[in-house]
């Protein structure tokens, strides 16, 4: 497959949920420690993103600042002149447009670009694969800190056919992967963490982690929640902030556990994540979340549903997750009443409302709608406001499993008296005669 063929033309939008464009509080969010958890371009990109989202204007001008600074540090002349226009000057002389630095960003930028072309093109007449390979690679890296991610991605590419150990390959799929990320192409991440799994040379541990949260960030874009709550549960607590150029242990947590909660049953909640000690590593770092997980698997569905709501403000502020929140807390949500409502025969509609924090006309709608989805066997009684379980009559089911092993019992009974009066009679030895 030529270069061209894989190379990424424009980000996927997220289909996880309603995106919407309404601003969001992020009250709770200190912008300055969120920041903190994260590097290069990837900072800046959520700090924009939360500049863009946010409400408060005290925040979006909070990670403006941040951004600028950051985006002063990089040679992404075109990420510091779009910051730039986004201040629009709310702060001051001293956060405006650097044409200067600009200047002398692009120059040294432009000889780099002619010395790693001449050397390229050196290694390519010698014919010497890892200098093609490591030309490549250094081509990769100069696009990638200039904000040309299709270039970067085309050249990270081209080392492919240079590679030569494990080792090499792993490198190169990583380096896809980043690129990949932030061109929102979640299928190349996908493809290429396959492929980087599948060197014969066993991954170092931290390699391994990288390459499982990046997997769980493929699955969750791409809207498979249920792949992408098993991959980031399987992330190593060695990622620490080992990859915080694409994600942070934080989101490992969250992102982990509302996937689970919305796709795992009741056993695998408990095997898998509370249960799980390398995970529970994670949650200890989002104590929140962690008792929200608890809270669902004992039953506690306000306390749970509380927490979701006090943190959804700032989980609207992350820039892969805001555009799932809505699909995951519905689904939460109805699992919480479906699991609620399970081992009841009727359901008084008032304590359930106290319990889930709604009003009982709200909570008989989406009863109503479950019921229609074939998710609840049950009927309400909209006068006296009670829930009736459709449960199947086991006395009659039982009956009917009887009957149904005591005709085939009948049937194999039958068969076997029938191939004994066969051999008997040796019927088919003298069909067999009568032939000749």
């Amino acid at each position: 497959m030529d270069v061209e063929d894989e190379l990424p033309t424009a980000p996927a939008p997220a289909d996880g949920g309603e995106s919407s464009h309404a601003l969001v509080s992020g009250d709770q969010l200190d912008v300055e420690a969120y920041a903190a958890q994260y590097s290069g371009r990837t900072r800046v990109g959520r700090l924009l993103f939360i500049a863009e989202k946010c409400g408060s204007e005290q925040m979006r001008l909070d990670a403006l600042r941040l951004a600028y600074d950051w985006a002063l540090k990089g040679e992404d002349t075109a990420l510091h002149r779009d910051v730039s226009a986004k201040i629009a000057g709310r702060l001051g002389p001293r956060y405006t447009a650097d044409q200067p630095w600009s200047d002398a960003v692009e120059r040294r930028a432009l000889l780099r670009k002619d010395k790693l072309d001449s050397e390229l093109n050196v290694y390519r007449t010698n014919l010497i694969k890892e200098s093609i390979r490591m030309g490549y690679n250094d081509l990769g890296d100069f696009h990638y800190a200039q904000g040309h991610l299709s270039d970067a991605f085309k050249s990270y590419i081209r080392t492919r056919d240079y590679c030569t150990t494990s080792k090499h390959v792993v490198q190169m799929c990583l380096n896809v992967i980043l690129v990949s990320i932030e061109l929102g192409q979640f299928m190349h991440v996908s493809n290429y963490v396959i492929k980087a799994e599948q060197t014969p040379d066993d991954l170092d541990r931290i390699t391994a982690a990288k390459l499982r949260a990046a997997a769980g960030l493929a699955y969750m874009e791409t809207n498979k929640y249920k792949l992408a709550a098993r991959k980031f549960i399987e992330t190593g607590s060695e990622l620490r902030s080992n990859y915080s150029e694409v994600i942070a242990p934080h989101d490992v947590a969250v992102y982990g556990a509302l996937c689970a909660l919305a796709s795992f049953d009741r056993s695998e909640l408990k095997s898998k994540v509370i249960d799980n000690y390398n995970f529970c590593n994670f949650l200890e770092l989002v104590p929140e979340v962690r008792e929200l997980v608890n809270d669902f698997y004992a039953s506690r569905y306000g306390s749970c549903l509380g927490y979701l709501e006090k943190l959804k403000s700032n989980l609207l502020l992350d820039m892969h997750l805001h555009g799932h929140i809505e699909t995951l807390y519905k689904d939460i949500r109805h699992k919480a009443i479906i699991q609620y409502t399970f081992p009841f025969i009727s359901v008084d509609l008032n304590l359930m409302a106290v319990a889930f924090q709604t009003s009982v006309s709200l909570l008989e709608k989406e009863l109503a709608a479950l019921i229609t989805d074939n998710k609840i066997q049950a009927r309400i009684d909209s006068h006296n406001k009670i829930l009736y379980a459709s449960h199947a009559d086991q006395r009659n089911g039982t009956f009917q499993r009887a009957l149904q092993t005591g005709n085939e019992f009948e049937r194999d009974v039958k068969s076997m008296l029938l191939r004994a009066n066969l051999l008997k009679h040796e019927f088919s030895q003298k069909a067999a005669e009568r032939k000749v």
